[in-house]
């Protein structure tokens, strides 16, 4: 299905569900080494699917928001989902549809942006109208964000914070600054190439 989150438009599935995570790399023409993230309701959840390394409080810090953290997945993850890769993206966006989408979901839900692998992020449900017939449901949350604006469609700043004590930037994304003053002024990471 397609959904608004907070960032840009996702097309999201169970995560648990084999034949739902193939069928979304069908659906972008996407590089099936390409990982997906998984998209929770709550920080809670997260505990259950991956390893934490880092305090509490940091993830309460940046999620809900526009950030995507890396860590080690664990057991209880689907290993059809990115089964070449021992870490995992997580996603709690700061919209409220999906997180109850998300808390009404027995599982997390595999997201990646609503648009064809290397094309743009969408920020309206008709700039990926072409995806439409492939799709069980699209949900249109209205545009997000200032649909003028390049930034925008940036999507989530995504940061691997697998490796104690420190974090990598994988993505500059739309919250990077915020993100990194948190990271090193708050938390005392420092970042990986150092």
């Amino acid at each position: 299905v397609a959904v608004p989150t907070d960032t840009v438009y996702g097309v999201a599935c169970l995560a648990q569900d084999s034949a739902a995570v193939r069928s979304i790399y069908s659906l972008k023409g996407r590089n099936g080494a390409k990982p997906l993230a998984i998209c929770l309701g709550d920080v809670e959840r997260l505990y259950r699917y991956c390893h934490v390394n880092v305090p509490d409080e940091l993830l309460r810090d940046l999620l809900p928001g526009p950030v995507t953290l890396v860590l080690k997945r664990s057991e209880e993850l689907n290993k059809d989902l990115n089964p070449f890769t021992s870490l995992v993206g997580v996603r709690i966006p700061d919209h409220p549809f999906m997180r109850d989408l998300a808390r009404a979901c027995p599982g997390p839900l595999a997201l990646t942006s609503a648009n064809i692998s290397s094309q743009g992020s969408t920020l309206t449900v008709l700039e990926f109208q072409d995806l439409w017939p492939q799709l069980s449901l699209v949900i249109d949350g209205g545009p997000i964000g200032d649909i003028q604006s390049p930034e925008c469609r940036l999507g989530s700043t995504v940061v691997d914070l697998s490796v104690s004590g420190k974090f990598s930037i994988i993505r500059p994304g739309c919250a990077l600054a915020p993100t990194v003053e948190i990271l090193k002024k708050k938390y005392g990471l420092v970042p990986e190439s150092s």
